[in-house]
């Protein structure tokens, strides 16, 4: 097996347990993992501002590492804070997006420096998605109004059966314009066309000049297929959905028992396994 040299990291359900925290076992693994020379990415789904506190307590800004943020529509480099890759969504493409979402009874909402921003603070999708990133709700009139620059991201919220009519038809309107993809059965997201993690890990592996083979990815949910497709090793929570498990070479500890630490003992240290 090749030597793992970038190690990409989901962070729900994959590296922080049910409370949204960071076990000490895995915080001590990652640590032992760069002091072996791995380049350690943040990768995902969550705003900028969500990831920053998981960012602290790995000491990342001090120890180096990247935020792959909104799924690769932005990628930060922790040691200068520059940004690597940034890619937004046209302007005009937020009418249709808020329009479509109403129709079907689903909510829109995007982010700014201090949350999520959404009409509707009360839905039980929209306090999810605050929660998964530890970051409020900022409830405002107007979405559409409200969004005076342009996102990198925008998401829809709400019943499975209903974001499967907002997926149809903003595919439809947006078809090679935007990327529109399901993170979770409720969460519907909308970036930039060809931001996926796959494609933004593999920019930045290329850029520090780190093969595919020495790539590994752990991750559990459906927005993880694609990096976990591209790492050359892929690694899957327990807890994973079944669709993501098919998708890896490795199968670690669930998210609530260390899986992180697990697997980085197994493939980068050597060890013996924690479970």
């Amino acid at each position: 097996m090749k030597e793992i040299k970038l190690l990409a990291l989901d962070l729900d359900g994959t590296l922080t347990n049910h409370e949204k925290k960071v076990s000490e076992k895995n915080k001590q693994y990652i640590r032992k993992a760069q002091e072996k020379g791995v380049e350690i990415v943040l990768a995902s789904g969550r705003p900028v501002i969500g990831i920053r506190p998981i960012a602290d307590v790995l000491e990342l800004w001090n120890t180096g590492g990247y935020i792959l943020a909104y799924n690769g529509g932005q990628v930060i480099e922790c040691a200068t804070g520059r940004n690597l890759i940034k890619k937004t969504i046209p302007m005009e493409y937020c009418h249709e997006i808020c329009e479509v979402a109403k129709r079907f009874h689903a909510f829109p909402l995007s982010y700014n420096t201090k949350g999520v921003i959404c009409e509707n603070n009360t839905n039980e999708y929209v306090l999810k998605e605050a929660f998964n990133n530890s970051i409020p709700v900022i409830k405002v009139g107007n979405l559409e109004k409200e969004v005076r620059e342009s996102k990198v991201k925008f998401m829809v919220v709400g019943e499975p059966e209903e974001l499967k009519g907002v997926s149809a038809y903003l595919t439809s309107i947006f078809k090679g314009k935007l990327n529109i993809f399901f993170s979770e059965p409720y969460f519907l997201e909308i970036t930039p066309m060809g931001i996926e993690k796959a494609s933004a890990l593999a920019k930045l592996a290329d850029n520090l000049g780190i093969r595919q083979d020495q790539v590994m990815a752990c991750g559990d949910g459906l927005n993880d297929i694609t990096m976990l497709d591209y790492a050359g090793l892929a690694v899957a929570m327990d807890n994973a959905y079944i669709e993501t498990k098919k998708h890896a070479d490795y199968i670690s500890c669930s998210n609530e028992d260390n899986g992180v630490a697990q697997a980085i003992d197994q493939f980068i240290l050597k060890g013996e396994g924690l479970c």
